[in-house]
């Protein structure tokens, strides 16, 4: 198995300097996949040729359509062809029993090894080999989906424009605030695209009065302390009593840049329903990719 893993090894030398075409613009993660070479070592007398093939032949379709059934990623015919990813791999039979099979995923632009894991699988029948795809599609694909970005999604502020009084309404002002914000924590979280950073140790006289709005960037800093990637910051605009504006930025916590941001552009409904609007707003504009910096 030794010269095995040093002609794979090798096949992923030659492989790496060929894949250097860009990643693909489209939204959909592009995977290039070869068939899987196969080798029989196992010294059997039985020629097995036919239904290794066969089998083989019904991993890779398995494999491909397991992949390209994810909306997240589609198949291309070759790196030439938009792929972000190349997807290489062997399998061997050592002995009656057992498989092995080495997988890599190599990583386009990058030129770079994102994956590279050997696996065992027993058994040498159609229910074996069906076991062994299905394992190893959902070890893929966890190699190709990006890590979670870490967010500091900060509290939503409120910007009064109208003379509203303070005490109950006050109250009720940062119960509605708490709400949204807690709603987007939610929604950004369960998305799988972000890991919600606790901003509760948060620093700074902005954060503390809840005017990051007006702190010229000074949230991507504090989010980096905090440990982030990036950060967010929401602002409820009450044109109203009845009527208000959303809106939310998102920056680079290392550079301050704007990476995103959106607006509800539109007068919408009482305090009541600041709620549903900021999560459809942070759903359709951030999550579907809409929002523009």
């Amino acid at each position: 198995m030794r010269r095995s893993r040093l002609i794979f090894s090798a096949f992923l030398l030659l492989v790496l300097p060929a894949a250097s075409s860009p990643a693909s613009a489209e939204t959909a993660i592009g995977v290039a996949m070869d068939d899987f070479s196969y080798t029989d070592t196992s010294a059997e007398p039985a020629n097995q040729t036919a239904a290794h093939e066969r089998r083989l032949s019904a991993f890779m379709a398995a494999l491909r359509r397991d992949i390209g059934a994810d909306e997240r990623y589609r198949l291309a015919s070759s790196t030439q062809n938009g792929a972000a990813f190349k997807v290489i791999g062997g399998i061997q039979k050592t002995s009656t029993l057992v498989q092995w099979a080495k997988i890599a995923v190599i990583d386009v632009g990058a030129k770079k090894i994102v994956m590279d894991k050997l696996y065992t699988f027993r058994g040498d029948n159609d229910e074996s080999w069906e076991r062994a795809e299905i394992f190893v599609s959902r070890e893929i694909m966890a190699a190709l989906a990006p890590p979670p970005v870490a967010l500091a999604v900060f509290d939503f502020e409120l910007e009064d424009t109208t003379a509203a009084s303070a005490g109950a309404s006050a109250t009720s002002d940062a119960s509605y605030l708490a709400e949204v914000t807690g709603s987007v924590r939610e929604a950004l979280g369960q998305s799988g695209r972000y890991r919600i950073i606790d901003v509760g140790t948060a620093s700074g006289e902005a954060a503390k009065t809840r005017a990051l709005r007006d702190c010229d960037g000074c949230e991507a800093v504090i989010a980096q302390n905090l440990g982030a990637d990036q950060s967010l910051i929401g602002v409820v605009r009450r044109v109203s009593r009845t009527e208000y504006t959303l809106g939310f930025q998102v920056r680079d916590a290392r550079t301050g840049a704007v990476l995103s941001r959106g607006d509800s552009g539109l007068r919408m409904g009482a305090d009541y329903s600041w709620k549903r609007g900021a999560v459809r707003l942070v759903s359709d504009r951030l999550l579907d990719g809409a929002a523009q910096p």
